[in-house]
């Protein structure tokens, strides 16, 4: 395992993770998996997941996301979706946005989107895998997962049952998040998965008057965090109320920003082609 690139599909090896990669489902084709995730919850990782979705389908490629945080459901809101998935018997059909994203979450096949997912970790692990296995893809330039925060069941689900080509870690610039990001980072490493960088949310806000940035939360800890895991600091989002604004609508397609040009240069530049 000490070499291992983390991609199954042209592997000769036997190994642990190769018997436990789960196969997509066969009207699917999804080129290249990148998960979002952070080591704690309320950082803005399903805000992160419908950016990059966002503006990836912007830039021309075929874009799904897959919302493994099954207790927690957030993108269909995000995207505005409100109605049901359906399907056949060859699985079912992933929900398609204004802008052509596929996406597939819990809520979308719960009678009442606000009814709560009571269930312990294997369901919510299986479920995850289903998602992938009956779920009726497509053609994929790149999917992205968002995650639930932590390193339990649905990460490790995830790690060790589709082919994910690389992860971006989530984080805020609080001191107490240096540690949980270490721990995201420290599992991906354990799981052989690359690690593209960080993003930092909540970062500052901008003054409408004069445009002075102000730190919320004191100075920064990420860049430290940076160079203590060697890991590139890709994107630093402010407190924007307007971003806010388009979640809340259900219009994240519509945002316009460039806080994601690098976390977004480095994704397509590694893993796609157009």
């Amino acid at each position: 395992m000490s070499n291992c690139s983390g991609d199954c599909s042209s592997c000769s090896s036997q190994c642990e993770k190769k018997d436990l990669m789960e196969q997509q489902n066969a009207f699917s084709n999804v080129r290249h998996v990148i998960g979002v995730v952070s080591g704690k919850g309320g950082v803005g990782k399903s805000l992160v997941t419908g950016a990059l979705a966002a503006l990836t389908a912007r830039a021309g490629y075929r874009t799904a996301v897959l919302d493994a945080d099954i207790t927690g459901p957030s993108v269909p809101k995000m995207f505005g979706i409100h109605n049901k998935a359906g399907g056949d018997e060859n699985g079912i059909d992933p929900i398609v946005t204004a802008s052509g994203i596929k996406v597939m979450s819990i809520n979308l096949l719960l009678e009442d989107e606000e009814s709560p997912v009571v269930w312990r970790g294997p369901m919510i692990a299986g479920v995850v895998k289903q998602f992938w296995t009956d779920v009726k893809w497509g053609d994929v330039d790149v999917m992205y997962i968002d995650m639930p925060p932590g390193t339990g069941d649905v990460p490790l689900t995830v790690f060790q049952s589709l082919p994910v080509d690389a992860i971006a870690v989530v984080t805020s610039p609080q001191d107490l998040v240096a540690m949980i990001v270490k721990k995201a980072c420290s599992m991906a490493q354990m799981m052989n998965i690359p690690v593209l960088g960080l993003v930092e949310n909540m970062s500052y806000v901008k003054c409408p008057d004069c445009g002075k940035k102000i730190e919320v939360f004191g100075p920064s800890k990420t860049a430290q965090v940076s160079e203590q895991t060697r890991l590139p600091l890709l994107a630093q989002v402010p407190m924007d109320a307007t971003l806010a604004a388009l979640c809340d609508a259900g219009e994240i397609e519509r945002l316009d920003v460039d806080y994601f040009d690098a976390l977004l240069a480095q994704i397509t530049s590694l893993f796609l082609e157009k």
